[in-house]
């Protein structure tokens, strides 16, 4: 009797961006990745094919979803009510030792850094960023920019906005504009995050952002941020919906598949640690090899192979 061939990743750009899941069980039956909600009404995921899962408040996860959602190499992120914080992620993969070395030596080192923060900036803002410049200044620089396109897209959507702000303990005296906004950024944080871990690199190792778990990632978002979920943002706080979370959300997820943001993501991660113009560390030669080799894999460099 023959056994069906071990389960491999698919690579990010063949999947879709995110799914929402809330007030159920998630498990494993059959074989599936499947919801049962408290009505015992099943509804099937196709978790090889997702790029992350979103679990919001009362979802409960069996041990046989983890695994197998691990084993299709599926990030799955516990967030708040509408998925507007971020708890806790289970990581799909791995990040690759040669890769994080490479990932750490371009951030440990001042001019290496420098490097790679200028060419986030060049591709963020489509022009070089000024010369004779220090980290500190061109995150002014960028501060500044950001603050007069957020006044900009308001202006342009007439939208009553008044600064970046708001309370995570009271998120619901939040304006909409900025409930829109929280929302928006972290679906693009989730596949940040999976496309971070899938390319074999460290989140919290970042360069413009430092000091969190998911600095890098927010590093990565950015690059995309104003040209996707920002101005999409916008757009639908000045509709002003009875649910506006839900609806940046959905919009969102429209908005991944139609742009193809996951093909996008990182090619654009090599292309930004390309700019320190040096090569990831070679293994040292008194180093020893796996004893047993890693199979190939479908999947992207950081997806672990069964």
């Amino acid at each position: 009797m023959k056994l069906l061939p071990p389960l491999k990743p698919l690579p990010m750009k063949d999947r879709i961006s995110m799914v929402f899941v809330q007030y159920g069980q998630v498990d494993v039956l059959d074989g599936a990745f499947v919801l049962i909600d408290k009505a015992g009404v099943r509804t099937h995921i196709p978790v090889g094919s997702v790029a992350c899962i979103m679990l919001e408040p009362g979802t409960r996860v069996s041990h046989a979803a983890i695994r197998l959602a691990a084993q299709v190499g599926t990030l799955l992120v516990w967030v708040g009510e509408s998925g507007v914080r971020l708890y806790a992620s289970g990581q799909p993969g791995g990040a690759r030792a040669d890769r994080l070395l490479y990932q750490a030596k371009l951030a440990l080192d001042d001019e290496l850094r420098l490097k790679v923060v200028r060419k986030m900036y060049e591709l963020r803002f489509g022009e070089p960023a000024p010369a004779r410049r220090s980290v500190e200044q061109l995150r002014g620089i960028e501060g500044a920019r950001v603050r007069a396109t957020y006044k900009l897209l308001a202006q342009q959507h007439h939208v009553n906005w008044q600064a970046r702000n708001y309370d995570h303990q009271q998120w619901d005296a939040a304006d909409v504009p900025n409930r829109c906004l929280s929302a928006a950024t972290s679906c693009l944080y989730g596949i940040s995050e999976a496309a971070v871990l899938a390319a074999g690199y460290a989140p919290a190792v970042g360069f413009i952002h430092t000091g969190k778990p998911l600095s890098f990632v927010y590093d990565v978002a950015d690059l995309f941020k104003f040209e996707t979920v920002v101005p999409l943002a916008f757009r639908i706080a000045a509709k002003a919906p009875p649910e506006p979370e839900r609806a940046v959300r959905l919009a969102c997820r429209d908005l991944f598949r139609s742009s193809k943001l996951l093909e996008r993501i990182i090619p654009t991660i090599e292309e930004v640690l390309a700019a320190g113009e040096i090569a990831p560390p070679q293994a040292p030669p008194e180093s020893v090899p796996p004893a047993i080799p890693n199979p190939d894999s479908l999947g992207d460099a950081g997806h672990r192979s069964q």
